[in-house]
């Protein structure tokens, strides 16, 4: 995917680092349609490139290197995974370019790779919510269903970086859930995918010791398919589960025709009824799902608004860079921007860190829909102006 220009030598160019093809994919058709998407609008100010991460960390390497070896990308954006996005965003640190990415928790982005507030990154750019974002989103949502007086709440994690990032104890969920008061029951890490949680040391025996009548997790659909179905024969019913990571995607019935999210929690940052804007044209996000939806027959996506914003920001940074052939120009607009976009207001002057602007989150919960089985309603919006809640917290089960 390309766009071309006779004008491609004074035109700077912006490198697309997209998995087309592996366990990503699905990831990258947001991204992947917005830039079909917005193409036209940056032309004869933006050139646009793209090349496959593969989903793989050797992929991403690759791609960056092409994109800034062959076609002299300028910037290079994207959206990825746990392994691939960092990739991405340490390739075009050591080859001196500058690079913005989205949906991946902040301080994975930040302290995973290394940098400190004394020693940030210098060409890497982020926007993005926090793992203590999510686990205040998640609070609120536990509060709603009355968790128990002992507020004991069981973690459903695995032992991979979801699980690691979630049990630090300086930077990840564990610390901001315990400040709200909750005492985390967290068993064992488990391997993904999961064979089981119901042997000696899982988690289900550790949950019901703990009285827990709440759990949250960041699992594969699959893995908490699993988790429900033995929970339900063991006899631990929880009033309700929270889960993010893939459980932000529309649900999608497992080999047993079971439908993981069935009134599960989750977090939401970006819906059509989100009061936000496109800063190119003034396109509304209820305008984007509803492109996204006609012209790929799929339903619409999170990321897709995170996936627009990469190129207002990267068009931003280009137009308002001294010279944007220049990459320290071009860092520096990057670090300067404040622009209200189809994500939100985006601002970072004002970051929770050097090189990281951060993007609200609301509660959300899959509950049984007119058009799909599921569908994500807003339950509680907490802090977006303007964002309205769809429904009310259904406990699981309905009660």
């Amino acid at each position: 995917m390309e766009q071309n220009s006779g004008e491609e030598g004074r035109i700077p160019t912006v490198g697309v680092v997209v998995a087309r093809t592996g366990r990503l994919a699905r990831l990258g058709d947001p991204l992947a349609y917005v830039m079909e998407l917005v193409a036209p609008k940056l032309r004869g100010r933006v050139r646009l490139v793209s090349r496959d991460s593969r989903s793989t960390a050797e992929g991403a390497r690759r791609a960056v290197r092409e994109l800034v070896r062959d076609e002299g990308a300028r910037m290079v954006v994207t959206l990825a995974g746990t392994e691939v996005l960092p990739t991405v965003a340490d390739s075009c640190e050591e080859a001196g370019v500058p690079c913005l990415s989205s949906t991946f928790p902040w301080q994975v982005y930040f302290y995973g790779r290394g940098a400190t507030e004394e020693r940030p990154f210098r060409w890497t750019y982020h926007f993005c919510w926090g793992l203590d974002d999510i686990a205040e989103t998640f609070a609120d949502l536990w509060e709603a269903a009355g968790a128990g007086p002992d507020r004991a709440v069981g973690c459903l994690w695995n032992d991979g970086p979801q699980g690691a990032w979630s049990r630090h104890t300086a930077h990840g969920f564990l610390p901001a859930a315990r400040a709200r008061g909750y005492r985390l029951v967290d068993p064992a890490g488990y391997r993904e995918p999961s064979v089981g949680f119901d042997g000696q040391g899982g988690a289900l025996a550790a949950f019901r010791e703990a009285g827990v009548d709440v759990v949250t997790s960041a699992a594969t659909g699959a893995d908490l398919a699993l988790f429900r179905r033995q929970a339900a024969a063991y006899g631990l019913r929880p009033r309700l589960i929270t889960c993010s990571r893939w459980l932000a995607y529309p649900p999608a019935a497992t080999a047993a025709g079971e439908c993981a999210q069935a009134d599960v929690g989750t977090l939401v940052y970006w819906t059509p009824d989100h009061p936000y804007r496109s800063s190119l044209d003034g396109m509304t996000a209820a305008e984007l799902a509803e492109a996204y939806e006609h012209a790929t027959g799929n339903r619409w996506l999170q990321p897709l608004g995170l996936a627009y914003a990469l190129f207002e920001v990267a068009s931003h940074a280009l137009t308002t860079a001294t010279d944007p052939t220049d990459p320290p120009s071009v860092a520096a607009a990057l670090g300067a921007t404040h622009l209200d976009t189809m994500a939100g207001p985006l601002d970072w002057t004002s970051g929770p860190v050097p090189n990281v602007a951060t993007v609200p989150l609301s509660g959300g919960q899959w509950q049984r829909g007119r058009t799909h089985p599921y569908e994500l309603v807003v339950v509680d919006p907490r802090d977006v102006p303007g964002l309205r809640a769809g429904g009310e917290l259904v406990r699981l089960g309905g009660g």
